[in-house]
């Protein structure tokens, strides 16, 4: 339980993709923005992450919506393993509050990231300023029986490292994505009764979200229709974002990635590690392209030699249309700010960061993630904010669909207006908020 002496200790887990790791990160930047009364992208904000919509067993329970923003008070809502009643309330953006709220919000939050050496996450985290410890794991779904036992034994190794971060760290509440690496740290968490909270950033669950949801103490989720899932423990928050695409603007952001400021721009990008066939369909694209606009290319790192050579050889008058990049960190939000139109692959990244900038998207979904893509690429094409293009027909279809929709500028703004209406600026502050209420802040 979190107190004055303290603060608020914050365990966090999820790795495999940027996808499961950028909501965690947008989330630690709420919490931090709640220690000094400013929320993310904000100079005035109101109650932090106002209302969330619960299903199930929550709904009706405590005070209603209204009552929550008007009065901050944090009511038990639904079961709990731990006996301690709250009686502080959480952190809150205001700019003016009462002794006892002002004290609460400025107390200090504290972080630690478990995930497994060596991989994407380790590198996020650790560019954030988060303390990172790893832990073994091993993936299931869809290996050799004995891959599997081998990634049981992992697993096994994983737990009983918790086990010591646990001990050590002493966390008051565990906020925890996908990726199996989230395996032992959800099971952990459940053995020593300390609230768990996880945000599935998909449409549809993968295994281990199922297998931990089981664990948790809530399930956050972007949409209504995803909290079929889980029943009682769903709450309804949105995609989390990262502070700085809220705040970005599309003039600055062209200015900063030295673009025109007057020719469409087209971001093309393959998500955390790249993605082949959408590279290659780019190159094969771009004598075609070009002359009709300029692209920023994420490439990923494996790809990024391939498309530095492919920069070299085109045609001096096309050269300064093309930007191509191994990878951005800091500079994506700018990237997809200044973006008209951008090509994608459809991890759940583009459930939250397309929709935060209102930006149309082509996406190609990748055709082994489990058909998780496919749900996601389906969500946004339905309501008019993307057209779906398989990834069998990149090569063939590519520079069509583009030109397309560059020729089509109301088009594009309908898809634009339509993916914005999907957005939930407030989602990370709304994820901030459960936590200091599991947490008991």
């Amino acid at each position: 339980m979190a107190d004055e002496a303290t603060g608020l200790r914050v365990l966090l887990s999820g790795g495999g993709t940027g996808g499961h790791i950028y909501p965690i990160l947008s989330v630690v930047a709420a919490l931090q923005a709640a220690e000094t009364h400013q929320a993310p992208g904000a100079s005035e904000a109101p109650a932090l992450g106002g209302a969330t919509t619960r299903t199930g067993a929550h709904a009706g329970r405590g005070a209603t919506a209204d009552e929550n923003v008007r009065s901050n008070d944090f009511s038990r809502r639904g079961p709990r393993r731990t006996t301690e009643v709250a009686t502080t309330n959480p952190p809150v953006f205001r700019t003016e509050q009462s002794e006892t709220n002002q004290a609460a919000a400025q107390l200090p939050v504290e972080f630690r990231y478990a995930g497994q050496a060596g991989g994407i996450e380790e590198a996020l985290a650790t560019r954030a300023g988060l303390p990172f410890s790893a832990i073994a794991t091993g993936q299931i779904l869809g290996q050799s029986p004995w891959r599997i036992g081998r990634s049981l034994a992992r697993m096994a190794a994983g737990v009983a490292q918790c086990t010591a971060i646990f001990r050590q760290f002493r966390p008051d509440v565990v906020f925890i994505t996908g990726g199996y690496v989230t395996a032992p740290v959800a099971w952990v968490a459940w053995r020593r009764r300390v609230p768990l909270l996880i945000y599935l950033p998909d449409l549809t669950p993968g295994l281990a979200i199922r297998l931990t949801s089981r664990l948790a103490t809530e399930v956050a989720v972007s949409f209504p229709e995803v909290a079929r899932y889980f029943g009682r423990k769903a709450i309804v928050t949105g995609y989390p974002v990262r502070p700085e695409l809220l705040m970005a603007d599309r003039d600055k952001a062209r200015a900063a990635l030295r673009l025109a400021a007057d020719r469409p721009m087209l971001l093309a990008l393959g998500g955390s590690r790249g993605a082949a066939s959408i590279n290659r369909a780019l190159a094969a694209a771009l004598p075609e392209l070009l002359p009709a606009c300029q692209i920023v290319h994420i490439s990923g790192p494996a790809d990024w030699h391939a498309a530095a050579e492919t920069a070299a050889k085109l045609p001096a008058t096309l050269q300064p249309w093309y930007h191509p990049y191994p990878y951005l960190h800091e500079e994506m939000p700018l990237a997809l700010a200044a973006a008209d139109l951008v090509v994608a692959r459809a991890g759940a990244a583009t459930l939250g960061e397309f929709p935060a900038v209102g930006l149309p998207s082509i996406l190609a979904p990748y055709p082994y993630a489990g058909q998780h893509q496919d749900a996601n690429a389906a969500y946004l094409a339905e309501r008019g904010a993307a057209v779906i293009v398989a990834d069998s027909d990149l090569h063939a279809r590519l520079a069509s669909s583009v030109l397309e929709l560059l020729n089509a500028p109301g088009r594009l703004a309908q898809m634009g207006q339509a993916a914005r209406a999907l957005a939930r600026p407030d989602a990370a502050a709304k994820i901030a908020r459960e936590l200091c209420h599991l947490g008991r802040c």
